[in-house]
């Protein structure tokens, strides 16, 4: 395979279950080098957990995970499955960079501490290369001068953007957002929607959980809705939203359009 062939991350039949309740059904996905799949669907469909599983913050009882297609060790069965090599979950996890729905920032940190910490206490980076990095990334995201602030000073949409700033500092392969928006009102949102968009106009790996249809339609290559745990429907985004085939995603799109 070439690199372009083969899947930054590739999911495949994946089942995860908490207890008795099965909240993944056997989905499989794969975004290739460049690409950005938004992952869209109403809460309880298996969205977040399915982010949750590819960055390996959650374990999956059945089926494969698979970055830059090395596959994920797994040692047990069932509900008692989990990655065999810790070394190897690490190594993954530093080159997924993931953002949350809630900011996560640290509170006693200032905006610059927090997004050079991982770097340097994870990567082992020289102090002064993730300096210059870190107030680099944090003028991409427009808050360049918020960098002796402490996250209390700045609004959700500056804290999100600071957050986007971390996630990039670590250098990774690819981003994962959970709900990076719906934290927000609707103008700080843009203040977002904005940094993504530019995020995936520079060719970035990207997978995208997202209440937000403009989003999902306006950045991606590819959409996946999730109903009930299974993929209901997927494809570009044109076709997706222009031409539903299935009446559940009809529905879905129905109660989710702007009044």
């Amino acid at each position: 395979m070439t690199e372009r062939e083969t899947p930054v991350i590739e999911i495949r039949d994946l089942h995860k279950a908490y207890g008795a309740l099965e909240v993944l059904k056997g989905v499989s996905i794969a975004a290739h080098k460049g690409e950005v799949i938004s992952l869209i669907g109403s809460s309880g469909s298996g969205k977040s957990t399915l982010l949750r599983c590819c960055n390996l913050l959650e374990d999956s009882q059945q089926g494969d995970v698979i970055f830059q297609g090395e596959a994920v060790r797994w040692r047990g069965h069932g509900l008692g499955r989990h990655p065999a090599d810790r070394a190897q979950v690490i190594r993954i996890r530093t080159n997924l960079s993931m953002v949350f729905q809630q900011f996560n920032l640290w509170s006693h940190m200032t905006i610059l501490q927090n997004v050079m910490e991982a770097p340097l206490t994870v990567l082992n980076r020289d102090r002064a290369e993730v300096e210059q990095a870190a107030r680099a990334y944090l003028a991409k995201v427009g808050i360049g001068d918020k960098c002796d602030a402490y996250p209390a000073q700045l609004s959700g949409g500056q804290q999100q953007r600071a957050a986007i700033a971390r996630a990039l500092c670590m250098e990774p392969t690819a981003l994962l957002f959970d709900e990076p928006t719906s934290a927000l009102d609707p103008e700080l949102e843009q203040e977002v929607v904005k940094v993504i968009k530019a995020l995936a106009e520079e060719g970035r790996t990207m997978l995208i959980v997202t209440h937000d249809m403009r989003l999902a339609a306006d950045v991606s290559d590819h959409v996946v809705f999730l109903h009930q745990g299974r993929i209901e429907e997927e494809g570009a985004p044109d076709a997706l939203f222009g031409a539903p085939r299935t009446e559940r995603l009809r529905q879905f799109l129905s109660a989710t359009a702007p009044a």
